[in-house]
């Protein structure tokens, strides 16, 4: 009897990112098992993430943001992306988007700015794919910020992603 569907897929995609990019390949073990990242870094002007293993990117990706991307992130519904030094939480496979990981915001910084304004700081910031129920064409999803404050992969990164991250692996949002 063989997998179910998505675990055939991911296994599969698992077995073949090594021989997708050299930049991936050569931090695969033998056996084709991708050794986890150590830091993440988005760096929102230039709409890139890179992924790092003892300080080399081993990957980069294009990502959408916030609908309103400029500045750190202030309080609930401003649709900003928060910038600074946070981690990678909880994972969601379950999502209402294609995979979901929680990035740490807010911290107890923004909990005090937030506090000091009178505001909710808002939370649930993630990086996820795209959602599953597709409301515009996919183009549109990939060529431009459209989250309410969360970082946005295709499809296909949010797997490298996903498979290349890990509880707690630190993650920096730059302007």
């Amino acid at each position: 009897m063989g997998h179910p569907p998505i675990i055939s897929f991911l296994l599969t995609t698992l077995l073949a990112l090594p021989a997708a990019a050299d930049s991936i390949a050569e931090y695969a073990a033998p056996a084709g098992v991708l050794l986890p990242v150590d830091h993440v870094i988005v760096h929102k002007a230039a709409r890139r993430m890179e992924l790092l293993r003892d300080g080399r990117t081993i990957a980069s990706y294009r990502v959408s943001l916030g609908l309103n991307p400029s500045g750190h992130k202030q309080r609930e519904g401003d649709f900003r992306t928060p910038e600074g030094s946070y981690r990678l939480t909880k994972r969601n496979a379950r999502s209402e988007f294609f995979l979901a990981v929680q990035v740490s915001y807010p911290e107890a910084g923004d909990i005090a700015m937030a506090q000091r304004n009178g505001w909710s700081p808002g939370g649930l910031i993630m990086v996820h794919g795209l959602p599953n129920a597709l409301k515009y064409p996919r183009e549109r999803y990939l060529n431009t910020d459209w989250t309410d404050g969360c970082i946005a992969l295709s499809n296909e990164d949010m797997l490298d992603f996903w498979l290349l991250t890990g509880a707690d692996t630190p993650i920096e949002i730059q302007p």
